[in-house]
């Protein structure tokens, strides 16, 4: 939406440097699973690859789809900007060939990484709710692995002890199990790194068993369907970090929001702010490029997107040398 709003925001001024903008939307979702398909994903880059008028990505949502998605992407020298998914892997050097074997970076991001995320919800757990004892769990994927695997050695570090550190199916019904050995445990509080397939199930059997737990995860957690998933009262006062600034209530914002709000009939969220200043970032490189007079190319497009130096909605959005945005905020 985010997205597709920016787009239509800029065709009203005229387009880009001349251009106008036309948009292909592609979805990775598995109707099968009722989750993301790496191997969709991959399908769908090459898809983007074979239309000559498809300039540079933004996408996908999450680090599973982004590490099949950029290997192809490298290939066709076509940049993408992600406004959510935060694997570090992804824009590690140690990884530079699997990931951009090509060579220089395509993929770029308007959030920080998971090495940021989990460990800052560590902190704030051990520093400001004073917690001693507790049990990570993750749904098995790019993301919630990572997100978990952060958190919890932040959590050794801060002298907290993992009680239990296991990994959910996303498909199965029933977690009761892991909840009622939590319970004996003596745990106080609950970490889930994934996405809401597992988690809303999560939130309602952690709310059955060990209601008093403190409980939270990362943006996985920070979703419509999480909530809607999790539902009243079981998703309340559950704790959700997100990758970027929380900018929505600043009233610098307000009046975009509101814009927002009157276009597309829904209240943004933070990562709904991320993607659209994923799409500015992708217009500003268009335009440096066509001013440069030099041809509108995916490499041209995608040298431009690196040197990049914009005011969004978020902030100052730069890029380092492997892709990853400069700043590092994480909100709680």
């Amino acid at each position: 939406d985010a997205v597709l709003y920016a787009i239509e925001e800029a065709n009203e001024k005229g387009g880009v440097a001349g251009y106008k903008l036309r948009s292909l939307v592609l979805d990775d979702a598995s109707t099968t699973t009722g989750q993301y398909d790496p191997a969709i994903a991959a399908t769908n880059a090459r898809k983007m690859l074979q239309d000559a008028s498809v300039i540079a990505a933004v996408g996908p949502l999450n680090s599973g789809s982004a590490k099949a998605v950029s290997p192809v992407l490298s290939q066709g020298g076509m940049a993408t900007i992600s406004g959510s998914a935060t694997n570090p892997d992804l824009s590690s050097p140690k990884f530079a060939q699997v990931y951009r074997p090509a060579g220089p970076p395509i993929f770029f991001r308007t959030v920080t990484t998971d090495a940021y995320q989990g460990p800052n919800f560590a902190n704030f757990l051990a520093e400001t709710r004073h917690i001693q004892r507790i049990v990570v769990l993750d749904d098995g994927g790019a993301y919630g692995v990572g997100m978990a695997d952060a958190f919890a050695a932040q959590a050794v570090k801060k002298g907290m002890t993992v009680l239990l550190r296991d990994r959910l199916d996303p498909l199965n019904a029933d977690y009761t199990a892991i909840m009622t050995r939590a319970k004996s445990l003596g745990t106080q509080a609950l970490y889930y790194g994934g996405d809401p397939l597992a988690g809303a199930k999560v939130v309602k059997q952690s709310y059955e068993i060990i209601p008093d737990a403190v409980k939270g995860g990362g943006d996985g957690v920070h979703t419509p369907d999480m909530l809607t998933g999790g539902a009243m009262p079981a998703i309340q006062g559950w704790y959700a970090t997100s990758a970027a600034a929380h900018v929505l209530d600043d009233p610098k914002v307000r009046p975009w929001v509101e814009r927002y709000l009157a276009k597309m009939g829904k209240q943004p969220a933070d990562y709904t702010i991320t993607y659209y200043d994923a799409t500015l970032v992708i217009f500003d490189a268009i335009a440096r490029v066509a001013e440069s007079r030099k041809p509108v190319t995916r490499a041209a497009v995608r040298d431009a997107i690196q040197t990049t130096k914009l005011d969004t909605l978020q902030g100052p959005v730069s890029f380092d040398e492997n892709g990853d945005l400069t700043s590092k905020t994480v909100s709680i």
